[in-house]
């Protein structure tokens, strides 16, 4: 076989430094047989290449044209690459798609998921639509058919009690009975099985070990690593790590894309000391994360309220034992955990090393040393590490001065706050979304409600600063509180306007409280917005159960005199003024 072109091969080198199971893709002909690679080392080179669609796609191709391994993952990770650049989407996406329902693989939920959201940030429609329709599709014939004999299975997994006594021979009679149309069994069928038994870990487990044991049939790392997936959430840890060992014992190991998955959710879940482990295993094998990887997960670390030093190191040290050298972002994943954790001086030696290092600190740099320096309740100190950035030549950005003012919100300086932020202003920096956010519920935490509702209006208004939708429910709940209806219902108007969807939840039981008969005509009008799209019927309930609560039987019934005449006659309005009904609330 021809070697690949040499900008492919530099691609590579990282990869093939460490995996030389994937040799027989680029070696010469001239060199010795390697020997074929496996499905995980073709996963491993194609997430490597996932931001370079062009050059996945040919390496994609080559491994087909060689006769290697490519299942329904790496039918599935291509497809997802493909979708993640326009120009990749419009030439390659849906022949690709094509090819792979010739060779009988299904599009799971999440390519499907990731590659809408990549046509809609592209703004292809067309693309969008056509691969919405799909989707409706696919999940209209499951259902019409009653399902697959996957999910069959995977439903009678779900209905075992692995603890129950005699547990062995009730599975064995459940399972053999419902899996006769998936036997000889494959490992795709079993990681399908698994993958929709997800929410069960340990029935899931009970499946897979009563798998293990059919005639024919061995596991292997697809079926390993779909059981990894379901086993790594908090309750089941001593079962997947169990299952690690299984693997290590078996010479397998967790492919580039399950290491993916779940160490995204252990970071989500806060289970960090899960996360480095996981990290550790895989820095240790053949699949190594990419390397920006260990700062991110740094970066995790840092982020919680109390960051573990120990976590922190255990990262640097497997880094360094693999590259050989701190990037600045390792540098600054060490700072950000010491200046977090108020240990300033540690975190001064550490800037020094970068220094010598040939990295000079950054405003991301100092941003760290601001924030924990405020959290350390120092916040004076905070302020003049603004003027030494600027003695140094570095010019404190937008994100420095947010971590200032954010720290004296914090420490309840709201006053200075707002002193910090006109002196940002007037060194022509502006605000954005995440400062407004931060001004907001600073000054609401004090109860400074009026003052953080002026802002918000003159900051979107005049300065015309784009917020945030989470900012628009805080000050409308805030305003409510408060009984600053009006104000409310203003924001609630400018929401709809800028296509957020309106926050109205909270608005009739306030209105019902405090509010008047002209208020809740408002609130509703303000939902109707220009055109003659009404509000649906569910916001119309909710009203009128709020002043039935509040024991305002007239205005309720004033209120749905004004309605538009469907809303007056739907079913669950009319069931709602039924004479018995109301006088049983009454």
């Amino acid at each position: 076989m021809a070697a690949p072109p040499a900008h492919l091969r530099r691609l590579l080198l990282p990869h093939l430094r460490r995996n030389r199971l994937f040799s027989a893709l680029t070696d010469t002909p001239s060199s010795p047989p390697p020997p074929a690679p496996t499905s995980d080392a073709i996963l491993y080179s194609l997430r490597g290449l996932s931001k370079d669609p062009p050059q996945a796609l040919s390496l994609f191709r080559r491994a087909a044209a060689a006769g290697h391994p490519l299942g329904p993952a790496a039918y599935n990770l291509m497809l997802r690459t493909l979708a993640s650049t326009p120009d990749a989407a419009r030439a390659h996406f849906w022949p690709f798609l094509r090819d792979m329902d010739a060779a009988g693989h299904s599009v799971d939920q999440g390519t499907y998921l990731a590659a809408l959201a990549s046509f809609k940030r592209a703004s292809l429609a067309t693309d969008y639509a056509t691969l919405s329709a799909r989707l409706a599709k696919s999940r209209a014939d499951h259902a019409a058919s009653g399902g697959t004999p996957v999910t069959a299975l995977a439903d009678a997994v779900r209905g075992l009690d692995p603890d129950q006594p005699g547990a062995d021979e009730e599975l064995e009679t459940k399972l053999e009975g419902v899996a006769e149309q998936l036997l000889p069994l494959t490992e795709a069928a079993v990681a399908g099985v698994l993958r929709e038994a997800r929410d069960v870990p340990a029935k899931a487990l009970a499946f897979f070990r009563w798998a293990g044991r059919q005639d024919g049939y061995e596991h292997g790392s697809i079926a390993y690593n779909a059981m990894a997936r379901v086993l790594g959430r908090e309750e089941s840890q001593r079962e997947f790590w169990d299952l690690v060992q299984e693997m290590k014992a078996g010479e397998l190991h967790i492919d580039i894309d399950t290491y993916m998955k779940l160490s995204r959710q252990f970071q989500k879940r806060h289970m960090m000391t899960e996360a480095v482990e996981l990290y550790e295993l895989m820095m240790d094998g053949p699949y190594k994360p990419a390397q920006q990887d260990g700062p991110l997960l740094l970066r995790r670390i840092a982020m919680g309220p109390e960051p573990d030093l120990e976590l922190v190191y255990r990262v640097v040290r497997k880094f360094e034992a693999v590259y050989e050298f701190k990037t600045k972002n390792v540098f600054d994943g060490i700072h950000r955990a010491l200046t977090s954790n108020g240990r300033f001086d540690e975190a001064a030696e550490i800037v020094e090393r970068m220094r010598g290092a040939g990295h000079q600190p950054d405003n991301i740099t100092y941003s760290q040393l601001v924030f924990g320096l405020c959290k350390a309740a120092k916040c004076d100190e905070a302020r003049k590490v603004l003027d030494e950035m600027e003695a140094e030549g570095c010019t404190p950005d937008l994100k420095t001065w947010t971590m200032l003012i954010q720290g004296h919100c914090a420490a309840g300086e709201v006053d200075k706050a707002l002193q910090y932020l006109t002196e940002m202003i007037e060194k022509d920096l502006e605000a954005d979304a995440d400062l407004l956010d931060v001004m907001v519920k600073g000054l609401c935490k004090q109860e400074k409600i009026d003052a953080a509702y002026t802002l918000f209006v003159e900051m979107v208004d005049n300065a015309k600063l784009n917020p945030w939708q989470g900012t628009y429910k805080h000050i409308i709940a805030e305003l409510l509180r408060v009984k600053k209806l009006e104000e409310a219902l203003g924001l609630l108007k400018s929401m709809k306007a800028r296509k957020f969807p309106p926050f109205a939840d909270p608005f009739p039981s306030n209105i019902a409280e405090y509010g008047t008969l002209e208020d809740a005509r408002d609130f509703l009008k303000a939902l109707k917005g220009s055109s003659n799209n009404y509000p649906q019927p569910p916001i119309y309930v909710q009203m009128f159960k709020a002043f039935f609560a509040e024991g305002r039987y007239s205005e309720a019934q004033d209120l749905l005199y004004k309605c538009p005449i469907h809303i007056r006659r739907h079913h669950d309005v009319t069931e709602l003024f039924e004479p018995k009904k109301v006088q049983a609330t009454a």
